[in-house]
C-alpha cells in the first residue's frame, strides 16, 4: 500500500506521549528510577525498575511497528510486528551472553547461560499460551466465534515442531550421559545454522510465493495512521536504544537481586524477562483480536514463536560462538518437555481456524500451571 493512501491524524501521536491515553506510558518513570538504582549501586531496585521500564519501551516499539505496517501489508506488517516485538528479548538475550563472557566466576557465567536459555523457552511458552490465550478471550467477549486462516497456522506450528526436534536432542543427548558438553555444543551450532536456513526460506514462502495464505480481507485500510513514516522509525529508534540501555542494567542486577529476593533464576529467565521483554506482542495482538483481525493477532502470536525458536535461539548459540561462550540448544529435559507440549496443545486448538474465549482460557490455564511448575522446579 502505498504511503499516499494512508491518513495521518492531526493528535493521533498523544497516544504515544500522554499516559493519560495510553496507562502503560505511566510505567516509563520507572526509567529515571532505573538510573538512580544503577548510580546507587541498589541491585534489586535496578533489577525491579528496569523490568518495569522494558515494558512500556516495549509498547512503543510495538506501536510505532504496527504504524510502519500500515503502510507495507498485513503480510509483512505481521512479519515486522513479531520481528520487533522480539526486538526486546533479543537485546537482553545478548547483553546476557556478553555478560556471561565476562562473568568473575564459571559458576556464574553457567546461571546466565541459564537465563538466556529459559528466556527463550519463556517467549515461546508466553506467546503461545500466555499472548494467544489473552487473544482469544478478549475476541471472544465482543465476538462469539472468529475465524482466522488455519493454513497459516498449519504452516508455523510444523516449523515449530521441527524447531522442538532441534531442541530434543541436544536434550536427549544430555540425558543419556554418553556425549561430552563439547559434542552438544558441536551439535546445536550445526543444527542454528540449519535452523536459520529453513527460516530464510520460510520468509520466502511467507512474503513472496505464498503470501496469499498470510493475508485476510480485514486490514487497515479504514484506519488512520497517527504518526509519520519518519516520526514512526524515529519512535522505533529512539525505543530501541533505551530498551538495550535498560537490559544491561537488568543483566548486571540479576544474580544479585534473585538472590535477595529468594526468586527462583529459572523462573526469572521463563517467565518474568518474556512478560515484561514481550510486551509489544501483549497488547498488539490482544487489541488486533478485539477488533475481529484474528489473522493479524495470530501472525503475530504464533509467528513471533515461531521466529524464537528458528531465528533468535540459533542466532544466540552463533553470537554465543562468536563471544566463545558455549551457549547449546540444550535447555533442559523438563524445559523442552514443556514446550513441546505448549506448541501440540496450541496447534490443536488452532488447527480448525475457529477460537472462543473457552479455547483462551484453556491456553491460559496451561501457561498458569507451567509457570506454577517453574516456579517449584
Amino acid at each position: 500500500m502505498s504511503n499516499n493512501t494512508i491518513k495521518v491524524s492531526q493528535d493521533g501521536w498523544k497516544q504515544f506521549v500522554d499516559p493519560r491515553q495510553s496507562k502503560i506510558l505511566v510505567c516509563l518513570f520507572a526509567i529515571p528510577l532505573a538510573i538512580y538504582f544503577e548510580l546507587n549501586h541498589n541491585s534489586t531496585g535496578i533489577f525491579i525498575s528496569s523490568l518495569f521500564a522494558i515494558m512500556p519501551l516495549a509498547w512503543l516499539m510495538g506501536k510505532a511497528t504496527e504504524e510502519i505496517a500500515l503502510r507495507v501489508g498485513q503480510g509483512l506488517g505481521a512479519f515486522l510486528n513479531a520481528s520487533f516485538g522480539n526486538a526486546a528479548e533479543l537485546i537482553i538475550v545478548i547483553f546476557l551472553l556478553i555478560g556471561s563472557s565476562k562473568a568473575a566466576s564459571a559458576e556464574s557465567a553457567s546461571n546466565l547461560i541459564t537465563v538466556v536459555q529459559a528466556s527463550l523457552i519463556g517467549s515461546i511458552l508466553g506467546n503461545l499460551l500466555l499472548v494467544l490465550g489473552l487473544a482469544f478471550i478478549w475476541g471472544g467477549i465482543n465476538h462469539k466465534e472468529q475465524k482466522f486462516s488455519s493454513d497459516a497456522v498449519s504452516t508455523n506450528s510444523s516449523l515449530l515442531i521441527l524447531a522442538m526436534l532441534a531442541l530434543i536432542i541436544p536434550a536427549t543427548f544430555a540425558q543419556s550421559g554418553n556425549h561430552s558438553t563439547e559434542t552438544i555444543v558441536n551439535l546445536s551450532r550445526i543444527a542454528s545454522i540449519i535452523l536459520l536456513g529453513l527460516y530464510g526460506l520460510f520468509l520466502l514462502f511467507q512474503l513472496k510465493t505464498h503470501s496469499h495464505l498470510f493475508v485476510n480481507s480485514t486490514h487497515h485500510e479504514d484506519e488512520d495512521a497517527a504518526l509519520t513514516m519518519k516520526q514512526a522509525i524515529m519512535l522505533l529508534v529512539s525505543s530501541t536504544i533505551l530498551v538495550a540501555i535498560m537490559a544491561e542494567f537488568l543483566v548486571g542486577s540479576i544474580e544479585h537481586s534473585a538472590e535477595a529476593l529468594g526468586w527462583p533464576t529459572l523462573f526469572i529467565g521463563v517467565i518474568l524477562i518474556p512478560l515484561f521483554g514481550n510486551a509489544a506482542e501483549h497488547f498488539t495482538a490482544v487489541t488486533v483480536a478485539g477488533k475481529n483481525k484474528m489473522d493479524l493477532s495470530i501472525g503475530i502470536a504464533i509467528g513471533s514463536s515461531t521466529q524464537v525458536a528458528v531465528f533468535i535461539a540459533p542466532i544466540t548459540v552463533l553470537i554465543g560462538w562468536a563471544l566463545n561462550v558455549n551457549m547449546s540448544l540444550q535447555f533442559g529435559l523438563f524445559e523442552t518437555i514443556a514446550t513441546f507440549i505448549a506448541v501440540l496443545i496450541a496447534n490443536s486448538i488452532c488447527s480448525d481456524g475457529k477460537s472462543n474465549w473457552l479455547e483462551g482460557v484453556m491456553l491460559l490455564g496451561t501457561y498458569a500451571i507451567l509457570a506454577a511448575s517453574f516456579w517449584l522446579f
